[in-house]
């Protein structure tokens, strides 16, 4: 496989990821960032891997369950053999609104004609792979184990011949059978009743889930398997959201540029929070806003620009050096040392999310004088910290920079405050800072502009251009219809534009320069091409843009400018929340553009 030809399934507890001939290459149990039971993606040797092998007779066929989170892999031979796995990790309500949700997979397959047949490859390769891992046949199930590197174990219950499963010998499938895997050995032993019932039951909490969704004239089935990718990378626990799902997978095959994002960035969280949350799911908003207010203990406590998924603040960095990496590239990381960087754009984007929630919920929010402390606990650290330099949202490893994007968002910060103080009718705050929010705007239109290249750039002082800059205009900072603004898309089209797909930047960083496309910037790029007025622009670019995803209409973080394949970690959170705001806007016009036919007529 050469693309990133994977579908997510999860419960918000952890994720798999399942191939689209229905190998899973990818799941960590019990959470999201738990040591890999199966890592195939990372080596294809001895990362370990739970196949589905069929003759080269079959037809295979992969799609979503509609408006769920169940994948569906279908295996056909001809006219008459058919059979179906159904993938799902169950969740559901329980009877006291609590979320059954257990560290386990399912792979339900359901006989649809003849007599199929198939061999099942069962590996668990448990912590990383780093040890042996050993499969013994108990009486209801087929346990593995590891204590080489720590001791650890996953249990395997089916319906199937448990030999054969195991030796990988030719199973015939005569009626519905299953798979569960899970983490804890269960208490009693599944059947294939059981588990046709947690089927059904998971697809009705999916299919609720996405009826909270709006309907939208353009793009539905796309905003649709976004916003639920998105709650797929939300943590129930905590309320914290990753940035995808995996880690170590390349931004460039063969380079170095390989880090973990089973994190929760405040920044992507943050931005994933405000789109998912203007769908209508503000049950994800309120917790992830309680994740967020149980991590300030101190009122002076500056916030980390990232935490463990469990609120964890130190994301030691290791090398996993005996896995050969995603298609070779080494090295494979987990924990990520960007933790200890400083970036001072986090507070503006966290205020812009306070302020979001506050307008929404109305003052009545649960915790809203914990939410006006912590707003005045951002404004009195962006007044000492606003003027120094920073790592920026492309988290440069090396030097500090006056970032445009990191002043921009310190006067969001502001501004947002300033917006709460008056929900909350506080004046002397607002009296107080609307000076220092008028200081940094003024400090920004002097020094990020640069005269030659007709554009605000990267950093004070600097030529290079920056997709980050588009930006500007979404959180307020400049009219879109502002010549500084229009010509600043233009300078960004020109310099960091490649084939309709966006740099992020082209001057060189630590590693060089880029040969790949940041996704989410060529969908920040067509939102501001629609801003200014390049409506049918943007759309070709947004349709061309879309055709770049996998077969189940999955981004990464990445696209190959040359082969357009999908590089990176994966889902990405930051893609599919653009994708869904680009998206809104295109749909909102076609409805706009219907009402004044119909007023015509």
């Amino acid at each position: 496989m050469d693309n990133l030809d994977y579908g997510i399934i999860g419960n918000c507890r952890s994720a798999a990821l399942i191939s689209k001939n229905g190998s899973m290459d990818w799941c960590c149990l019990p959470e999201f960032d738990s040591p890999s039971v199966f890592a195939k993606l990372l080596d294809e040797e001895i990362g370990g891997s739970f196949g589905i092998e069929v003759e080269d007779t079959y037809k295979i066929h992969q799609f979503y369950d509609a408006e769920t989170a169940i994948l569906i892999t279908k295996f056909t031979e001809g006219e008459e053999n058919c059979f179906e796995i159904h993938d799902f990790m169950p969740r559901y309500h329980k009877d006291d609104d609590s979320f059954f949700a257990p560290p386990e997979v399912i792979r339900y397959i359901k006989l649809v004609a003849g007599k199929p047949k198939f061999k099942v490859v069962y590996n668990p390769k448990l912590e990383y792979a780093q040890g042996k891992t050993e499969s013994f046949i108990k009486k209801d199930f087929i346990a593995s184990l590891t204590h080489d590197v720590k001791f650890d174990t996953v249990f395997l219950y089916t319906s199937f011949d448990k030999e054969k499963v195991l030796n990988g010998e030719e199973i015939i499938v005569e009626e519905n059978g299953f798979f569960l895997l899970t983490y804890n050995e269960k208490i009693f032993t599944p059947t294939t009743e059981r588990v046709f019932l947690n089927l059904e039951r998971t697809r009705i909490y999916w299919m609720d889930w996405s009826q909270k969704t709006p309907t939208y004239k353009k793009f539905d089935k796309e905003i649709k398997r976004s916003a639920l990718t998105l709650k797929l990378l939300s943590y129930d626990k905590t309320g914290a959201v990753l940035a995808a799902a995996t880690t170590s997978l390349p931004e460039t095959i063969g380079e170095v540029r390989n880090w973990d994002y089973r994190f929760c960035w405040i920044r992507d969280a943050s931005m994933v929070i405000k789109v998912v949350s203007q769908l209508g799911h503000k049950n994800v908003a309120k917790r992830y806003l309680q994740f967020i207010i149980d991590l300030i203990p101190d009122k002076d406590e500056k916030l980390q620009i990232m935490y463990g998924i469990n609120r964890e603040k130190k994301l030691t960095e290791q090398t996993l050096e005996h896995l050969s990496g995603y298609k070779g590239s080494k090295p494979v990381r987990i924990g990520n040392a960007a933790y200890e960087q400083v970036q001072n754009d986090i507070y503006g984007i966290l205020m812009d999310v306070i302020y979001e929630m506050i307008s929404q919920f109305s003052i009545d929010i649960q915790n809203g004088e914990e939410l006006w402390g912590i707003t005045k606990g951002i404004v009195w650290i962006v007044e000492k910290h606003w003027q120094e330099p920073d790592k920026g949202i492309w988290e440069f490893r090396s030097e500090d920079r006056h970032f445009t994007f990191s002043k921009v968002l310190c006067w969001t910060a502001i501004d947002r405050a300033i917006k709460v103080a008056e929900l909350l009718d506080k004046k002397h705050k607002i009296d107080k800072w609307r000076p220092l929010e008028q200081k940094i705007k003024k400090d920004i239109m002097e020094n990020a502009w640069n005269e030659e290249k007709q554009a605000f750039t990267q950093s004070y002082g600097s030529s290079d251009m920056d997709a980050s800059v588009l930006l500007m205009q979404s959180y307020g900072f400049i009219d879109a219809k502002d010549p500084k603004y229009v010509s600043t898309v233009l300078a960004v089209e020109k310099d960091l534009c490649n084939d309709g797909l966006l740099y992020r930047y082209k001057n060189e960083d630590d590693f060089g320069e880029p040969s790949s496309s940041f996704t989410i910037c060529t969908f920040w790029f067509i939102n501001s091409l629609f801003k200014i007025g390049q409506e049918e622009k943007a759309l070709q670019h947004f349709e061309q843009l879309l055709s770049y995803s996998n077969h189940l209409g999955l981004f990464s973080e990445d696209v190959d400018f040359k082969t357009k394949r999908l590089l990176g970690n994966f889902p990405q959170a930051y893609s599919h929340l653009a994708l869904i705001e680009c998206a809104i806007n295109f749909s909102n016009k076609a409805s706009e553009e219907n009402v004044l036919e119909s007023m015509r007529d």
